[in-house]
């Protein structure tokens, strides 16, 4: 498991017991019992891998079949997982899976929608940096599920050019000029725009990907049509319900910030037999 991650699993252990579970410790010792982890409602699910770290971490001698696995689609009812060992194992890890499952759950379900919703194979969606501190490769990972893709983890990954970047070096072509002297030639640079005068500025660069910030579907569609050889991507005011027509613009990206801030956690429980 990636230690990133295991970081996050060891610090919210660490918040949730910071001693001991005066509960738990004090009422069981090493009974055994079977929990089983239930979809509530349809949804594309996402953390299985890491409910199977959490309890590894609390506990090595719990075993835990998994039914259905990570991006698997599951409906009402379905059994996710089956979690058996300790008792008082089960129970210290079991609020800090949900939590995990059901929220990651959530943005892959959410995802899927969007994925669904264009219905072609040619433009992607990604998500954006918007996501809740520390638990990015969490959400990231959960848009990954749903059959989104991911776009820069953080700021040391890709350069991206916005108005106060460019209007600190004078104009567009000078500051991806600059920029592209400074930086690895494997790192991508992407330039932000929100007018016609500005996307045909940018194409005229070396630069790698130009977003076009909120622009309604006509000027979208005449970028694309006027575009040489760069990468596009849609971006601002993205919705479900207008999500297929920005796709329909030849688009390649569409970045929803929806992804990781507006998803519903997926209803899902554990049942102890």
């Amino acid at each position: 498991m990636n230690d990133k991650i295991d970081k996050i699993i060891y610090d919210a252990l660490e918040e949730d017991i910071p001693t001991i579970d005066v509960t738990t410790d004090n009422i069981f010792s090493d009974q055994l019992s079977e929990g089983v982890l239930i979809a509530e409602e349809d949804g594309v699910l996402s953390g299985i891998k890491i409910m199977q770290r959490v309890f590894q971490i609390l506990d090595d001698e719990i075993y835990i079949k998994v039914i259905n696995s990570d991006a698997t689609f599951v409906e009402k009812g379905d059994i996710i997982a089956i979690i058996s060992g300790r008792a008082k194992s089960i129970l210290k890890g079991e609020q800090l899976v949900l939590n995990i499952i059901r929220r990651m759950s959530g943005i892959a379900s959410l995802t899927k929608e969007y994925v669904d919703e264009i219905g072609n194979r040619f433009t992607k969606i990604i998500d954006t940096r918007m996501t809740s501190p520390n638990l990015r490769i969490l959400e990231k990972q959960a848009v990954l599920d749903g059959g989104g893709i991911n776009h820069r983890m953080n700021l040391s990954n890709q350069v991206m050019l916005k108005e106060k970047h460019i209007k600190t070096v004078g104009n567009i072509k000078d500051a991806v000029k600059l920029i592209r002297a400074r930086v690895d030639q494997s790192i991508k640079i992407e330039v932000v725009v929100n007018n016609f005068t500005q996307f045909l500025d940018s194409i005229h660069t070396d630069c790698d990907i130009i977003m076009l910030e909120n622009m309604n579907n006509e000027l979208i569609r005449k970028c694309v049509e006027h575009n040489t050889n760069k990468l596009l991507e849609a971006s601002g005011n993205i919705t479900l319900e207008r999500i297929k027509s920005v796709a329909e613009t030849g688009v390649d990206f569409i970045s929803v910030e929806a992804l990781t801030q507006t998803y519903k956690p997926l209803n899902i429980s554990l049942k102890f037999n």
